[in-house]
């Protein structure tokens, strides 16, 4: 059954045939021939895959998302990120990855966070004499951060596929995700001082002009407020969180910003849609996969396998990098998570390795996976306002992607800096 399963998938994937819809005809035709099992059992796990509480958060953050860039809050939080920056050699580049992780803990959605601030600041970056490489992998790259920092659809898909709680996730990437962008934040500075860059011009950095543009901001900035102070505090679950960030998003767009009307909220919804829907048939048809997967006893053998020939959480966390950063370059975050996760889980805790940590060394792979070529989402996001051929744009993105490989391995093998603020919250 396994061989037919895996085969299947393949050959359904590399014809082009949507993920969700490879998943589920691979699945069925392996019980079809390989099983004594009722078919109708697979609409029975389609629907247990997305009946869990935890997913109920997904719509409302992939909803919230939408209307934040369509209402407005990305121009506004680019100024409060380029207040806090100030006039120093570098300011464009580091706005940019500054306001792509403001902008990844109001949506959670990396694609969104490249569409919504690469299409400002990509002129901006030319015209001061970044280069168009360095401005497209810089473009590319900044908004996969969005993927650690919460909220994480990412990290929603882990915490539904293996059961860890949502909320320590989410405290665990903040951490990670500070570290993923600081780092990007040091290369750049370093980039703009050795080719003299143009953009150490304009206004200081003083305490009055972040003021005034914390006050024009101040309710954009509302958002994470409500996701995380809600979530650290323990006023909300994440689920409540993202309802809450909701109602608040588009009364802050509606009312306050004044840049959502009737036809656009339409628009905003039909968008939504369309993306949960699609997310709910991969969660659910994933599901599916990895029902047939188990009943053929593959997770079994393959951790006990695992766990007689490998006695090291060193080897281990390198073959979870090696297997999770390939899947990202070919199929979608979401999609590698579940398909992969349910088969690494159960050796990862026989080995002691903390499941929070964990979930976040995946999510890290997958920020990589939304860069790396042929696949990457964000590089066919990115590809849609920069002025490069797709394979220029592999091409730029390449000391990016050593650069998040060195952020991986700082997050895989040092699990304090994902596991501080969970434990000082008491997870």
């Amino acid at each position: 059954m396994i061989t037919c399963l895996i085969i299947m998938l393949g050959v359904l994937l590399i014809l082009g045939i949507p993920i969700y819809i490879a998943l589920f005809f691979s699945s069925l035709i392996s019980l079809f021939f390989f099983s004594d099992y009722n078919l109708g059992i697979a609409a029975q796990r389609i629907f247990g895959g997305i009946d869990k509480f935890a997913i109920m958060a997904m719509p409302f953050y992939i909803f919230a998302a939408s209307i934040m860039l369509k209402g407005g809050m990305s121009k506004r939080i680019l100024d409060f990120a380029s207040s806090l920056i100030g006039n120093i050699r570098g300011k464009v580049a580091l706005t940019t990855q500054l306001a792509c992780m403001f902008f990844g803990s109001l949506c959670g959605s990396s694609p969104a966070t490249v569409a919504a601030i690469g299409s400002f600041m990509y002129p901006e970056l030319k015209e001061n004499n970044y280069g168009e490489k360095f401005a497209t992998g810089l473009i590319a790259s900044s908004g996969s951060v969005s993927l650690l920092i919460p909220p994480s659809i990412t990290f929603i898909v882990y915490g539904a596929t293996t059961g860890v709680s949502i909320g320590s996730l989410f405290i665990a990437g903040l951490g990670a995700g500070i570290v993923y962008g600081g780092l990007v934040l040091a290369y750049s500075y370093y980039y703009a001082c050795k080719v003299g860059t143009s953009d150490n011009e304009g206004a200081k950095a003083n305490l009055k002009n972040i003021v005034d543009q914390t006050k024009k901001s101040i309710w954009a900035l509302g958002v994470p407020v409500i996701i995380l102070g809600g979530i650290f505090t323990g006023f909300f679950t994440p689920t409540e969180a993202a309802a809450v960030s909701t109602v608040y998003a588009l009364l802050v767009v509606t009312f306050i910003y004044k840049e959502m009307n009737l036809k656009l909220l339409y628009d905003v919804c039909l968008d939504s849609s369309a993306t949960i829907a699609q997310l709910m048939m991969l969660l659910g048809t994933a599901a599916l996969f990895g029902w047939v997967m188990s009943i053929s006893f593959v997770p079994q053998m393959l951790t006990a396998h695992i766990v007689s020939i490998i006695d090291s959480q060193y080897a281990f966390l390198l073959i979870i990098n090696i297997v999770f950063l390939i899947a990202g370059m070919f199929i979608d975050t979401g999609a590698a998570v579940m398909i992969f996760t349910p088969i690494i889980f159960q050796p990862a805790m026989q080995m002691g390795i903390d499941p929070v940590h964990l979930g976040v060394v995946i999510v890290a792979n997958m920020c990589i996976g939304m860069f790396s070529p042929p696949f990457g989402l964000n590089l066919f996001v990115a590809s849609s306002f920069v002025d490069m051929p797709i394979i220029e744009i592999y091409k730029a993105i390449v000391p990016f992607i050593l650069l998040a490989l060195a952020t991986l391995l700082i997050l895989t093998y040092v699990p304090s800096i994902s596991l501080f603020l969970p434990n000082l919250m008491g997870y």
